[in-house]
């Protein structure tokens, strides 16, 4: 039973160290010059989130941003949006992620698969708002990132769209499929009562009812299902990154005009600092600011993210073996 009940608050928390396994602070894809700037978000329970903003570098002057918030999975951290922002950050859509409270390197002792980390996308939402450089927001999340998004886009009409990637429906049906796809013998109604018990324990323990974790009934718009072979945790293949640029694309709307105008105006000048300071784009050395630009950075977002990848791959989410 404490195997189950920390199957859903307390997983592994994942462990990384920013400097090595973040992207680079400065870092340059298809030509362009990007930056991540690290932050803190306080949310409404006190706790201090530990956040990452990918935007173009420079800012362009007087023009807003669209921005995506990269919500991880169960037992991930905000290194899993690397993948997000190699794809978007060339659309001019800037990319924003967090660990949830209970997370990664954020304050919190408790996962909650959704119920409080809504409560920390809103203080994120909240401060991209105040902030007054992004224009439209939108949501990707993977499992318990994707119920989070559901649960806090059915409280703010005003999120442009959401990515969703395998979320549950809700997490006493997700309890009994493992019950079927483990074939473990015990008849669903003794499982049932083993539910109503770890309910009881995690009201006490965390704060929240699990029952209260439905994310079918948050969803009430217009939907296109994407499907591509392996399970929860396989590498997503090429056409599904290629799917979610062209719907950011289509419902965040971002400026198309800015690529000459940033690129000319600050190739000079960054091309200098990268001859004073070496650095490192996935892996591959940028020698000297008399170097094709074209060289220097992966030809294609799929051999960045194979890059990437190799460096660190994705978090895997966890899925409770208690009930083998």
């Amino acid at each position: 039973m404490d195997q189950l009940v920390n199957f859903i608050i307390r997983p592994p928390r994942a462990d990384y160290n920013p400097k090595d396994d973040l992207l680079d602070q400065e870092f340059i894809l298809k030509g362009r010059w990007f930056q991540r700037k690290d932050l803190e978000v306080v949310n409404s329970r006190g706790n201090k989130l530990q956040c990452s903003h990918y935007t173009p570098l420079p800012k362009p002057e007087g023009k807003k941003l669209p921005c995506v918030i990269y919500c991880h999975g169960n037992s991930g951290c905000r290194t899993d949006a690397s993948e997000a922002a190699i794809i978007l950050l060339p659309s001019n859509i800037t990319v924003f992620t967090l660990d949830f409270s209970g997370s990664g390197l954020s304050e919190g002792e408790h996962v909650t698969l959704g119920w409080n980390e809504k409560d920390d996308l809103k203080a994120v939402v909240n401060h991209l708002r105040e902030d007054g450089h992004v224009s439209c927001i939108g949501l990707w999340g993977r499992s318990m990132g994707a119920v989070t998004s559901l649960m806090y886009g059915a409280e703010d009409p005003s999120i442009a769209g959401m990515v969703l990637d395998s979320p549950f429906s809700n997490l006493v049906d997700l309890m009994m499929e493992l019950v079927d796809t483990y074939k473990y013998p015990l008849p669903k109604f003794t499982v049932r009562l083993a539910i109503q018990h770890m309910r009881k324990v995690i009201k006490k323990k965390a704060n929240f009812d699990i029952m209260d974790l439905n994310a079918i009934q948050n969803f009430q718009g217009d939907k296109n299902i994407i499907k591509f072979d392996g399970d929860h945790n396989s590498p997503r293949p090429q056409f599904y990154f290629d799917s979610i640029t062209i719907f950011f694309h289509n419902v965040l709307n971002p400026p198309k005009d800015m690529l000459d105008e940033i690129y000319l105006r600050s190739m000079h000048d960054y091309f200098d600092k990268v001859s004073r300071n070496m650095g490192i784009l996935f892996g591959c050395k940028i020698m000297s600011k008399t170097q094709d630009i074209k060289n220097i950075s992966p030809r294609t977002t799929e051999d960045a993210i194979n890059q990437l990848r190799s460096r660190r791959p994705m978090s895997r989410t966890e899925v409770s073996h208690a009930l083998l």
